[in-house]
């Protein structure tokens, strides 16, 4: 064993070495190898070193000979160049002379129908022109393509004038009436565009326009774009003004505005709102201010009223009214049409002008558009401002006539000039203070003329002259107070409107109209607004006032107390109730709380003053010196004459009483019925009590020629007073 352990060793460090011996010759093959590449490589670096120097040796010897040609083949490129420009100049410089001569053709026929190829020879023209006048300003050439130049720029302005002028026209009085019409059924309003002019035409106009501005340096075809326009503008307002007065003249029915869903080439058409009561009061202040019907006796107008049934006399006097005054009807029926075409031009000319301005802004430069549109304006707002005055003064003709149906017409103009004053400032909005100023001036002098018209008519009513042939001969309602009624329910209609009429003179100083203190802590609106309706009030209850003095002082030239009576009656009736059908009590009590009252009171004295007439009938039928007898017993001659004297005043006070009173007219059927019931009661009680006394009573062998009615007939006598056809 031990032999084997020390042999181990031994054999591995042999193996060990020849494993080294092995690696060592492998690393000296590698090596061997190695070399043997550098050597090869030295070898091909100095071949490849030979190679390049003789190629660079040769590339130099290229450049050398070709470097020189080279650069005379880039001058000789260059003067190529150099030469194609200078032709390239003396053709472009050449064109100039002949710009004149290739658009003489183009010029002389004119832009229309080629406008874009017109321009475009403009355009060359202009070119010239500035080539000229920088290279050569002394050539004979520039005169001819400046006169060119000019002739092109004529005929564009030309061209500019001829297509406004030739497809400029006015607008169809249904499509403006189309425009302003407010359908009330309709939730949203579809907006009624006015084209004006076709798109095609308007591009033309547009680019002409342009042209001038930026290169003819020319203003002149604003002017007449205004002209032009403010021409169509007036002719358009024009027409729908006489289309107004053809179909009403010819239909008496106006064409309205369609209703927005329709075709508009099939217009509806429906009764225009017109002011008809207005006509019935202009009617009958107008009779009013003649002093009568006739001029000879008086006579009654009243506006038919729930409870009033007028007899006979005074169906023969509306018969002959209507004859005397129905040659007028035309004229009123002219007035009105006037009032609403007046009315409807107003809105037309908002409705045009704004239309007119969306047109004039794609045309027209920014800055010269509000002056332009201005001029534009000026024909038909002068007009219809001149037409306006001419109202004002007709009615200020009137008024000093003492006409004062004429502030009727002004109410409706007035209240609607008011209601389109913002969306009229609205439109004229940049124009001239002068411009913008001329509806106000208008309002100021409508409502200036309206409250002297007011004033003087309360006037009028207080001093109506105390005419006896001008009294109503039966008592009935005077004139004086159906036409203060009808005057002062065309203020409840325009009531807003009056009261700022009133308003604007500073009245309030003259009725000294109280404000309730918590009015006072409401919106100016709100606080204006109530003070008009106060102010309104105080004047309808000082025209009230004034009608009741006025009918106390004619109630007076009757010179029966009863007929008096009546006569009062009859008008304080009238006056409730009219009062009380219209909504004239609701503004007369603002300010006189106890109006109603007050005329029921009046009415019930004047019929007690009327029931006092019967006083002096009755007084024969009372005790008063009646003997006094047994039964039997035989009566003195004296004692007999009395009765007989009773009977005979009973009768004749009864049949002159009931003759007279006959002819005597209560319009209202409820006061003649209560009048008559109550009445026939007192007579009737007093007639039978006295026969009944007088029963036993042998005082003539006669007492048919005493005794002439029974009881039932004089109820029927009584039953026929007021009444003209029995």
């Amino acid at each position: 064993m031990g032999i084997t352990s020390r042999m181990i060793p031994t054999e591995d460090a042999s193996a060990r070495k020849r494993e080294i011996e092995e690696k060592l010759k492998q690393e000296q093959e590698t090596l061997s190898f190695i070399r043997e590449n550098l050597e090869k490589s030295d070898q091909l670096t100095k071949g490849m070193v030979s190679i390049l120097s003789s190629f660079e040796s040769r590339l130099m010897q290229l450049e050398n000979s070709i470097i020189p040609v080279h650069k005379q083949t880039e001058n000789l490129q260059r003067l190529q160049e150099n030469v194609d420009k200078t032709l390239s100049c003396m053709d472009h410089v050449i064109s100039y002379y002949h710009v004149a001569k290739d658009t003489d053709r183009i010029i002389r026929e004119g832009p229309t129908g080629r406008l874009d190829e017109y321009l475009a020879c403009i355009a060359k023209i202009q070119k010239a022109v500035e080539y000229f006048q920088d290279n050569n300003p002394d050539s004979p050439e520039l005169n001819t393509v400046k006169a060119r130049f000019e002739k092109g720029k004529e005929l564009l302005e030309a061209e500019f004038r001829s297509l406004l002028t030739r497809y400029s026209k006015p607008v169809p009085p249904i499509l403006i009436l189309d425009a302003i019409s407010v359908d009330e059924e309709l939730e949203v309003q579809e907006e009624v565009v006015l084209e004006h002019l076709p798109e095609a035409v308007l591009q033309d106009i547009i680019c002409i326009a342009g042209w001038l501005v930026e290169y003819g340096r020319n203003q002149d075809f604003m002017n007449v774009y205004f002209q032009i326009r403010s021409n169509q503008l007036d002719r358009s307002i024009k027409g729908l003004k006489d289309h107004f007065r053809k179909n009403s003249a010819s239909s008496g029915i106006l064409y309205s505005p369609a209703v927005q869903t329709k075709r508009k080439d099939t217009p509806t058409k429906k009764a225009p709102k017109r002011p008809g009561t207005i006509r019935k009061a202009q009617n009958l202040l107008k009779q009013y201010s003649q002093h009568g019907l006739d001029g000879k006796k008086g006579g009654s107008n009243l506006t038919p009223l729930e409870g009033y049934d007028h007899d006979l006399r005074v169906k023969h006097l509306s018969d002959a009214l209507t004859e005397k005054h129905g040659a007028s009807t035309g004229k009123d029926d002219v007035l009105d049409i006037e009032i609403d075409s007046y009315i409807h031009c107003i809105s037309a000319f908002v409705k045009l002008a704004q239309s007119e301005y969306a047109l004039l802004t794609e045309i027209i430069p920014e800055h010269h558009q509000k002056k332009t549109f201005d001029s534009l304006i000026q024909e038909a707002l002068d007009n219809l401002m001149l037409e306006g005055d001419n109202i004002v003064s007709a009615a200020r003709r009137a008024i000093m006539r003492h006409d004062y149906s004429a502030v009727l017409t002004i109410f409706p103009i007035l209240r609607h000039l008011k209601m389109n004053k913002s969306e009229f400032d609205s439109t004229l909005q940049g124009t001239a203070a002068s411009t913008k100023n001329k509806l106000p001036t208008l309002i100021t002098s409508m409502e200036t003329i309206g409250a002297k018209a007011l004033e003087e008519f309360a006037d009028s009513i207080k001093n109506d002259p105390d005419k006896e042939y001008n009294m109503p001969k039966d008592g009935t309602v005077h004139e004086l107070t159906s036409n203060a009624i009808l005057f002062l329910q065309q203020l409840l209609d325009f009531h807003e409107t009056a009261g700022a009429m009133l308003a604007s003179q500073v009245l309030g100083d003259t009725y000294n109209i109280p404000l309730d203190p918590r009015e006072t802590s409401s919106s100016a609106s709100s606080y204006t607004s109530e003070f008009n309706k106060r102010l309104l009030s105080t004047y309808i209850c000082k025209v009230l006032g004034n009608l009741q003095l006025n009918l106390l002082s004619k109630s007076k030239v009757y010179e029966d107390p009863a007929l008096s009576a009546i006569f009062l009656h009859n008008n304080y009736n009238y006056i409730l109730k009219s009062l009380e059908k219209s909504e004239l009590i609701q503004l007369v009590t603002v300010t006189q709380k106890k109006a109603e009252s007050s005329y029921r009171e009046l009415i019930e004295q004047q019929i007690y003053m009327y029931k006092s007439s019967w006083l002096k009938v009755l007084e024969h039928l009372t005790d008063r010196n009646m003997p006094v007898f047994q039964p039997g017993t035989k009566l003195k001659d004296k004692e007999r004459q009395v009765i007989k004297d009773k009977f005979k005043g009973f009768n004749d006070g009864l049949e002159e009483l009931c003759k007279t009173q006959k002819g005597w007219a209560i319009p209202d059927k409820e006061q003649r019925d209560f009048i008559r019931q109550s009445q026939k009661k007192v007579v009737s009680d007093a007639y039978r009590a006295f026969l009944h006394r007088c029963a036993n009573i042998s005082f003539t062998k006669n007492p048919e020629k005493y005794h002439k009615y029974r009881p039932e007939e004089v109820e029927e006598m009584i039953e026929k007073l007021f009444d003209t056809s029995a």
